[in-house]
């Protein structure tokens, strides 16, 4: 393997230049289209020589802000091919977090995905005297025209190919393993956004400690759905590069259940919530069907959750135990892995804490969740199921080559070659963080025997009552939002005399139980403040929380009419509950809980 990434990538590519390398849905004729690895690597070539055209080199930041596109991982590794950097920005990110990375960067050229984007990006002219020109990946609107900015097909249609290609060339050759190939920019949960610096040896051992726990191979195809900018898809995305899989692209990922009936991926990676959707939805169905469907449902259900208790131990099941799964198999649990296109081998889960009753339900499918910790200072992976031996209370095996220990206080501490080299200009944030090459994770947990790691709660989440009790609001959260008809829940306590939440309800679920409620179709909110609804809501939590301690039960609750989204700020990109926003949006309301 080389020791720089796009060299690796290029490389790859000069071997099986007929080989398909990815697939994407042309919007004209909304079919899938291919590119071959040739293909795929001219357009990076171009690009590439194109950005040393306009004075892009060694060092250079590169900002991306877009949605899922090829354009997006062409461009990624056009930059790296420069041996500049690449600065990926959520394609859903304000005016003022793209302003903020810009600044902080000082990048001189930006490309975005479409439109929307490009009015933002056009406003950082007016603001910003470091952005030279935007490149936009889909065809441009008379609105926003200016001479500095232009379309993707024309940046990488430049003159003087010829005389720049030995410049690029050599670029290429110089790259190294240390050098820095982007600055990932954490959500912002508990401060203003921090950039996290990785390397190309960071991704390359990455793709390395991978290949000893996956088996990926050029058969295999993936759902490129969750956003590039985050680090989990991206290294995914470089790790089907690296193992010759196909990978196809998906611009909205609310299209995905359509999306993997038409793909038919066999991997891809997701994050909890996906499989807190395609449950509520599953329940919601199953919920309409008469009694004794849902009673062989249930049965079959059963049968796969018996099953999985030999499988995670790697035993072979008693002969009486497979000629009953192979019943459910053939009449429930194949149709529910239907939803998934039917080909899937296994799911890489991470992100987020999931409920382990979920990850035995779809594990009691059939569907294999390789279910795993990371972070992005870590390029993501540091534990993940393997295929023979897991542990569903865990976030899997610590991974190989990969070291983990436990603080006194209980944080989990990271140190091994794909560990981050620091915070882009934030010295002092790194050293907190960054401990004689131990990374300080911020997460609690611990590990057990043989090489499980389990992650419990973020430890600046964790809040202590007015009583002295110190309470893990994921445990909470987690407990509750199991329920069918909770879609969202945040836990609040801090400092305060007993635990009360917030609570989201699954307003489709209510909707198929409102004559069992006694209530007509009510408005979102009708529905919150409707007493019935409320008693609906207590009688559903008391007993979910009969083996907590009393300190931590929620005492009391408000549902709330609106969910918590990335649009009204109360979620990060990457789906995580920006707490102090929603404690401070609802203040009056957390307030009247003490009173």
């Amino acid at each position: 393997m080389k020791n720089h990434l796009a060299q690796h990538i290029l490389e790859i590519a000069s071997q099986h230049e007929s080989d398909i390398v990815l697939k994407y849905k042309e919007k004209n004729t909304n079919k899938y289209q291919s590119l071959t690895w040739k293909v795929f690597a001219d357009k990076i070539k171009d690009a590439g020589i194109s950005l040393l055209s306009h004075n892009i080199s060694h060092n250079s930041n590169v900002g991306i802000f877009s949605d899922n596109k090829v354009e997006w991982t062409l461009a990624d590794i056009a930059i790296l091919s420069v041996r500049a950097v690449t600065v990926p920005i959520y394609a859903t990110s304000s005016f003022q977090q793209l302003k903020y990375i810009v600044d902080e960067t000082q990048m001189e050229l930006l490309f975005v995905g479409n439109n929307e984007q490009a009015e933002k990006a056009k406003s950082l002219f007016n603001t910003n005297t470091s952005v030279k020109k935007i490149v936009v990946f889909d065809e441009l609107h008379s609105s926003i025209e200016d001479s500095r900015i232009i379309r993707w097909n024309d940046f990488i249609s430049i003159e003087n190919k010829k005389e720049l290609s030995e410049k690029w060339e050599s670029n290429l050759q110089l790259g190294s393993a240390d050098d820095l190939a982007t600055i990932v920019y954490t959500s912002g949960t508990t401060g203003e956004p921090k950039g996290a610096m990785l390397k190309h040896s960071n991704f390359l051992n990455c793709l390395n400690i991978h290949d000893k726990r996956l088996i990926v191979d050029n058969k295999d195809v993936s759902l490129c759905f969750l956003p590039l900018t985050h680090i989990f898809e991206r290294t995914w995305t470089f790790y089907m590069l690296h193992r010759r899989a196909i990978n196809v692209y998906l611009e909205n990922p609310k299209e995905v259940i359509n999306a993997m009936t038409e793909a038919r991926p066999t991997v891809m990676c997701v994050v909890p919530r996906f499989f807190e959707k395609t449950h509520e939805g599953i329940i919601a169905e199953v919920s309409k069907w008469s009694k004794s469907k849902r009673t062989i449902f249930n049965w079959a259900l059963k049968i796969g959750h018996k099953k999985i208790k030999y499988n995670c131990i790697s035993k072979t099941p008693p002969l009486l135990l497979q000629l009953k799964h192979a019943v459910a198999e053939a009449i429930v649990l194949k149709k529910l892995r239907n939803i998934f296109g039917g080909n899937i081998r296994f799911i890489p889960c991470a992100g987020a804490a999931i409920n382990n009753e979920l990850l035995r339900f779809f594990h009691a499918t059939g569907l294999f969740i390789n279910y795993g910790y990371g972070t992005t200072e870590t390029t993501a992976t540091v534990s993940c199921f393997k295929n023979d031996i897991y542990d569903f209370d865990s976030c899997g095996s610590i991974m190989p080559e990969i070291d983990v220990k436990i603080t006194d206080e209980g944080e989990i501490c990271v140190k091994g070659t794909t560990v981050f080299s620091g915070y882009y200009k934030k010295e002092e944030e790194t050293k907190k963080v960054l401990i004689d090459g131990w990374y300080h994770t911020g997460d609690k947990g611990f590990t057990k025997d043989p090489d499980f790691l389990v992650m419990t709660d973020r430890i600046k989440d964790l809040f202590k009552t007015s009583l002295g009790k110190y309470v893990s609001p994921q445990k909470i959260e987690l407990l509750l939002s199991q329920d069918a008809y909770i879609q969202q829940v945040i836990a609040i306590g801090d400092n305060k005399k007993f635990v009360t939440a917030l609570i989201v309800p699954s307003f489709d679920n209510i909707a198929l139980k409102h004559e069992e409620i006694g209530i007509g179709l009510l408005s979102y909110d009708e529905l919150v403040k409707n007493e019935k609804v409320i008693e609906f809501f207590n009688n559903r939590i008391i007993p979910l929380q009969k083996d907590l301690a009393p300190y931590e039960k929620v005492i009391k609750f408000e549902l709330l009419a609106e969910p918590f989204s990335i649009e009204n700020n109360e979620l990060t990109n990457t789906l995580k509950i920006k707490r102090r926003i929603v404690v401070e949006r609802y203040k009056e309301i957390i307030e009247n809980f003490y009173k």
